[in-house]
């Protein structure tokens, strides 16, 4: 009778240590719930503690495709846009033979609730002569939507008698500003370009360039900031039958941007303008594809003066479609995951910056992907090593990765070049 005792008693102990760990098992994953209710509270009481648009700002950036150059869609450039913002963006090409032939670019981005604007216009050409003749004939010939026939005139001028009134809706000018630093720079460029087109036996070239910066005010209590840059060329034309000249000017405007706001948050918009203006990166690969294209056209408009004018147009067709298929190889060369050419600017992309270095300096920042340069308004910046997404912040307790339980986001280093 006394042997199950021995039995019972080990099934009791076990009974015993398998409730007890059990209870101890339940009350290890009610720890764990206590603390990711926890972690969870307080991620939801940090994002409440900093509000977005006044504590910090986050920037996407976005990449403009080129769909009507190439066999495929190809990046053109890339800018940072406000988290949130939605855009509309175009590059078109007019063919060679058309009277106003080149690749043209536009952007309209605004934010969700539609108080912010930024419209980027493409380039105007105009054309002018001293001899009436040939203005007729510019006149049936040259009226599209880029290009016609006006005297010449420049970047201020252009500001207040034909962009503010035809295209921005007649606002108020505040106050416009001449940017020598643009100038300077789009003066090395007109050099470049007249050394190229005197090997083309140019005549005598004469260029003037202009840029204006502006602040704009409508009726309804919005704001803005408009930016532009002129470019006149004079030539000189002889006239082999009678020894006298005729003078042929060439109006390019270029780099027309807006940005409208609520004119109560002016500071808050310069900060954001600047950042999307010195964020503009070009894709050299595009870039070099177009510009070889186009430079191949005006040499065989060269070529057309010497007797083989007949047969240009399918030349001229040839060279673009080798052109663009060389730059397709090329452009499929690219990591998409490396964007090196991301972190530096070429000298169109240094326009922008230089524009807006009147509204903010800009300061160069680091991070594991390159040195980006960022406005001088904002005191701190993070990216999450992707060159894509980027935080801007003046208040010194902001923490993304804290805010948003992410250790991705870093803090990015200043540096001083």
């Amino acid at each position: 009778m006394n042997k199950p005792i021995l039995p019972l008693l080990s099934i009791l102990i076990t009974s015993i240590i398998v409730c007890s760990c059990n209870d101890q098992t339940k009350v290890k994953g009610q720890n764990n719930d206590k603390e990711k209710t926890t972690n969870e509270t307080q991620t939801k009481q940090a994002k409440a503690d900093y509000k977005e648009g006044t504590d910090y700002l986050i920037y996407d950036r976005v990449r403009i495709l080129d769909k009507a150059g190439f066999s495929e869609p190809q990046e053109a450039y890339s800018l940072l846009l406000p988290k949130g913002w939605q855009y509309q963006a175009d590059i078109f090409w007019n063919q060679p033979g058309t009277s106003c032939s080149g690749t043209y670019g536009k952007l309209k981005a605004n934010s969700s609730d539609n108080k912010y604007l930024l419209e980027m216009y493409p380039d105007k050409l105009y054309s002018w002569s001293s001899d009436q003749q040939i203005n007729q004939f510019n006149q049936q010939h040259n009226n599209s939507s880029n290009c016609s026939n006006r005297e010449p005139i420049d970047a201020e001028n252009f500001l207040r008698n034909i962009f503010v009134n035809e295209e921005l809706g007649s606002p108020e000018i505040i106050k416009v500003t001449p940017n020598e630093e643009v100038v300077r720079q789009m003066q090395q460029m007109n050099e470049k370009s007249m050394r190229e087109l005197q090997q083309y036996g140019a005549g005598q070239m004469q260029f003037s360039q202009t840029a204006v910066n502006a602040e704009l005010k409508w009726p309804d209590n919005t704001e803005g900031l408009a930016i532009l840059g002129v470019t006149i060329i004079e030539t000189a034309v002889p006239n082999v039958y009678d020894g006298t000249y005729s003078k042929i000017f060439t109006t390019l405007v270029t780099k027309r941007t807006l940005f409208k706001y609520p004119a109560a948050e002016r500071e808050q918009a310069k900060n954001q303008f600047s950042v999307i203006m010195s964020s503009i990166r070009s894709n050299p690969a595009w870039n070099d594809a177009v510009n070889k294209f186009w430079k191949d056209v005006r040499e065989r408009k060269h070529v057309e003066h010497v007797g083989r004018i007949r047969i240009m147009d399918e030349q001229t067709r040839r060279m673009g479609e080798d052109a663009i298929n060389k730059g397709n190889e090329r452009l499929k060369t690219m990591d998409n995951d490396m964007r090196s050419w991301e972190a530096s600017q070429s000298s169109q992309d240094r326009m922008h910056t230089n524009f807006i270095k009147t509204i903010r300096e800009v300061e160069n920042y680091r991070d594991e992907t390159g040195k980006y340069e960022i406005s001088s308004s904002y005191t701190n910046a993070w990216s999450r090593g992707d060159g894509t997404s980027f935080v801007m912040s003046n208040n010194p307790n902001f923490d993304p990765a804290f805010v948003f339980q992410d250790q991705r986001w870093k803090e990015m280093k200043k540096v001083n070049d």
